[in-house]
């Protein structure tokens, strides 16, 4: 019977129709960007949206999950980047199939669930399947040869073959200690064709025999001597690549050849004119649109740092094998359309944000193409003379000057068969970090370990409590007291104080007992629902197990809500004006503003501002009352409530009505929305590319930002004589003077230039055949120099000039040079080799150069040095 053929749609859907038909529930892809993991730049595998579930600290109302996880591997320990376009199996992006147990079935009901759905649903011959176990897990092998029927020869056990026990491809280790265990691999035989040996041999790199599924089974705690004890309720984590299962069921080799990329790149070669199909830069196109795409709609724009600089890598990588087969026009943008409609069904996120992702990446090509011409340049420039090593110094400047990451240098020198010098490189890049670090340092509280249970948070409804004193730290280390003078930390088994959170800043306040004062400068969390109360001691000895009162700032408090509270109304209010690819990219509250960033191309005009401080206002107003309610998550998500993409959510969230605005937020907020009393937007700017940031502020904060505008109004009418009402046209009327009374004063300097050009042309001399003319020329500013300068060449139209001005410790110096003796003498440094007799420096073109300088005093001898400096030239 021949093989029925899958569409890539098609994988994903019997995938999880098979795992839920098995009792899983199915659960959606979670962003590219993890929530609240920094260890992980981006979402490189299926269970890191479980990664909590396994390490103990949450837990899910099911036992039993699969998944089509959106991956990405292009930054940090994960990176498939510079693979990508060479390999037939590499990705930047890829999706990953995966089924796990919490806790419930383990090796037997995993092994053979993937033996079924392999050979029974997708109907691969079983001939072709081969499998490893981890050399001493008796079990799996078992099941593999004695249950599923699989021939011990194609059981493969994988020893310890990366020096150590457990150091092995087939055990699996979250970390150096935690959870881990073995992993029993299946492999697909491509035939005895293919170059290539079974794994664990020799030729095991070849491409013969293909890891498709990774089932790892989590049955150990590691401990930090390398001993290991059995979990009490061992997990199941399985991986399956989508994209090399979808290369086999549709008989091609490479990855590359599957329905999805053969349409991207069919539609890569239409954007490029590219007619040659198998061109590996088509693939890398094909590739990075998925990548930089999906990246986006999960709220990742160009920048250059951290994951917006990998993005930024991507994009331009994708740029640049578009511009090395003609194309010199933006083009990568409009493969969108075309990933859309081929995986829009699947990611509704992709398909809504589309008119962004677009504008995004337009918006970064029109900013590389102004630069890629230029750099591309250089680089053919270095790589003129043959050499196969690239000077670091080179790279760096490409990469400084002209935004080519390093990998891209990369790209294009392997491609010539040329190294880089990334020791050169990494040299060029610490001097600069060296010369542009700031002189402060960045203060921060050391971590501290704490393993007790979590306290009880009352503050939406209190802002006082009783508590008791469970830990206390000094300088990172647990103590049992705290006496005076100390700054410590406090933790409390209840309390009023909120913990800075979610763009929030933490609470102050004071922690009291009888004769014992300790003031609250600031409340983080330790951990996830363990409050650290930061501050000092002032009065009395704080003791651990001592019965206090926790008392918030009530005043801040409530301007600190205040803000929290106009900030998601602010939030709805820009996506209402601005187009809902309005995402929040950071925020900081506290009780004197609101900080927002957010996603967006362009700046927030003065009519746009305007409406959104009308709608702000208009729902102030209104005084509608806040509801809080603690809702399942799912539950949440149908009420319509907006969610931060890429924040964590736990399975129980806090949905928060303020006005018409519905939210997810865990933060403290006002009761009616005519508490905030007044919202008024005092700044509007650009952060990064595609960031913007606006600064509101409310209440009296808003009262007093409008009295002060009012004061410096009134300030300017009386310095106008003008009624406050009249300021405008009274002052267009002084701008219309003051530009008159300019226009005059330059029409004067240009006729001093002329005179005083007419009178210097007769004092210059000959020094070997050449005129040259070094002179003072008082009361002149940097025009005047080089009006003057332009009369003194035409008229004396074969010299070199030098000129300079004094106005008290400022020297300004202009140096010119006629075309014709710039072969032997260039202004630029000339100017310089003046500047520097007085304390400065400069340069310029060949023709005409500027400089300045700080010592007044060494002019008269500078001027005088310039007739020696032309001698021994010309």
């Amino acid at each position: 019977m021949s093989q029925p053929t899958f569409t890539v749609a098609d994988i994903r859907k019997t995938f999880l129709d098979f795992f839920e038909s098995k009792g899983h529930t199915v659960v959606a892809s979670s962003p590219l960007v993890p929530g609240n993991d920094p260890t992980l730049m981006f979402t490189n595998s299926g269970m890191v949206q479980f990664k909590d579930v396994f390490l103990g600290e949450d837990k899910r109302p099911y036992v039993r999950a699969a998944s089509v996880q959106a991956c990405l591997r292009a930054g940090g320990k994960h990176n498939d980047l510079e693979n990508v376009g060479y390999t037939a199996r590499h990705h930047t992006f890829f999706e990953m199939l995966g089924n796990w147990s919490f806790g419930d079935y383990f090796k037997r009901e995993s092994l053979k669930w993937g033996w079924e759905l392999l050979t029974q649903v997708f109907k691969l011959p079983a001939e072709k399947l081969l499998a490893t176990v981890y050399i001493d897990d008796d079990e799996a092998y078992d099941i593999w040869t004695k249950e599923i029927g699989l021939p011990p020869e194609r059981v493969i056990r994988i020893g310890d073959n990366k020096g150590g026990k457990y150091k092995s491809d087939n055990f699996w280790m979250m970390a150096d200690t935690g959870p881990c265990g073995p992993c029993s691999e299946i492999f697909y035989d491509h035939g005895a064709h293919i170059p290539g040996g079974p794994p664990g041999s020799p030729e095991e790199d070849g491409d013969r025999f293909i890891e498709i599924w990774n089932h790892v089974f989590m049955q150990f705690d590691m401990k930090e001597d390398g001993s290991v004890v059995k979990l009490p309720a061992p997990c199941v984590d399985t991986g399956m690549g989508l994209e090399r299962l979808a290369a086999i069921l549709q008989h091609v080799h490479s990855n590359y050849e599957i329905d999805i990329f053969d349409a991207l790149i069919k539609a890569a070669a239409r954007e490029t004119g590219c007619t040659d199909l198998a061109n590996p830069s088509l693939k890398v196109i094909a590739d990075h649109i998925r990548a930089t795409s999906f990246l986006v709609s999960d709220g990742v724009v160009p920048s250059n740092e951290g994951r917006g600089y990998v993005q930024r890598r991507i994009i331009r990588r994708a740029i640049r094998h578009g511009y090395k087969l003609g194309q010199k026009k933006p083009f990568f943008h409009k493969l969108v359309a075309d990933l859309v409609a081929l995986m829009g069904a699947a990611y509704p996120r992709l398909q809504a944000q589309a008119q962004h992702i677009t504008d995004t990446l337009k918006a970064e090509e029109e900013r590389f193409y102004e630069t890629l011409a230029n750099g591309m340049d250089i680089l053919d420039t270095a790589l003129a003379g043959g050499q196969k090593t690239l000077p670091g110094e080179v790279a760096f400047k490409l990469h400084d000057t002209y935004g080519f990451p390093l990998d891209l240098t990369q790209d294009v020198c392997r491609e010539r068969d040329v190294t880089v010098d990334e020791a050169g490189f990494d040299a060029a890049m610490e001097r600069q970090k060296a010369a542009g670090r700031a002189a402060g340092k960045f203060k921060m509280e050391r971590a501290v370990e704490y393993a007790g249970a979590g306290n009880v948070f009352t503050g939406y409804e209190h802002l006082q409590e009783a508590a008791k004193v469970v830990a206390l730290y000094h300088e990172g280390a647990a103590v049992q007291q705290l006496s005076t003078g100390q700054a410590g930390i406090v933790v409390l088994d209840t309390t009023p104080f909120y913990a800075e959170s979610g763009g929030q800043v933490g609470d102050q306040g004071l922690i009291t007992a009888e004769g014992v004062v300790f003031g609250v400068q600031d409340t983080q969390k330790i951990k996830a629902d363990v409050f650290g109360h930061h501050g000092m001691q002032t009065q009395g000895t704080l003791k651990v197990g001592d019965a206090v009162t926790a008392a918030v700032d009530g005043e801040r408090r409530a301007s600190t809500a205040r803000n929290h509270s106009v900030t998601h109304l602010m939030h709805k209010a820009l996506r209402e004006v601005l187009g809902t690819h309005v995402q929040q990219k950071g925020s900081l509250v506290d009780a004197d503003k609101t900080r927002f960033d957010f996603a967006h191309n362009a700046p927030v005009t003065a009519v746009q501002i305007t409406e959104i401080e009308q709608r702000v206002n208009a729902e102030v107003l209104a005084n509608a009352a806040t509801q809080a309610r603690v809702l399942p998550l799912e539950e949440a998500q149908k009420t319509g409530a907006m969610m931060l993409f890429g924040e964590k959510y736990g399975e129980t969230v806090r949905v928060l009505d303020i006005g018409s605005s519905r939210e997810l937020c865990g933060g403290t907020h006002v009761q009616r929305t005519g508490d905030i009393g007044l919202f008024k937007i005092v700044s509007e700017s650009g952060v990064a590319a595609g960031v913007r940031r606006v600064e509101a502020v409310t209440g009296l904060n808003a009262l007093a930002y409008l009295q002060g505008l009012e004061g410096t109004v009134q300030s300017v009418a009386a310095t106008l004589k003008t009624p406050a009402t009249e300021v405008q046209p009274r002052l267009a009327q002084v701008l219309d003077q003051v530009r008159a009374l300019e226009k005059e004063i330059g029409s004067l300097k240009g006729k001093l230039a002329s005179s005083q050009g007419d009178e210097l042309a007769g004092s210059a001399v000959d020094v070997k055949g050449v005129k040259v003319l070094a002179a003072k020329l008082d009361g002149a500013d940097a025009k005047t120099l080089r009006d003057t300068m332009d009369q003194l060449k035409n008229k004396l139209k074969s010299a070199i000039v030098v000129l300079a001005a004094v106005d008290g410790a400022k020297v300004q110096i202009a140096a010119g040079v006629t075309a014709d003796l710039t072969a032997k003498a260039k202004a630029g440094e000339l100017v310089n080799f003046v500047a520097q007799q007085v304390g400065g420096k400069g340069g310029g073109k060949p023709d005409m150069a500027m400089a300045g300088g700080t010592d007044a005093a060494a002019v008269p001898q500078a001027l005088a040095s310039v007739q020696g400096w032309v001698a021994e030239r010309v």
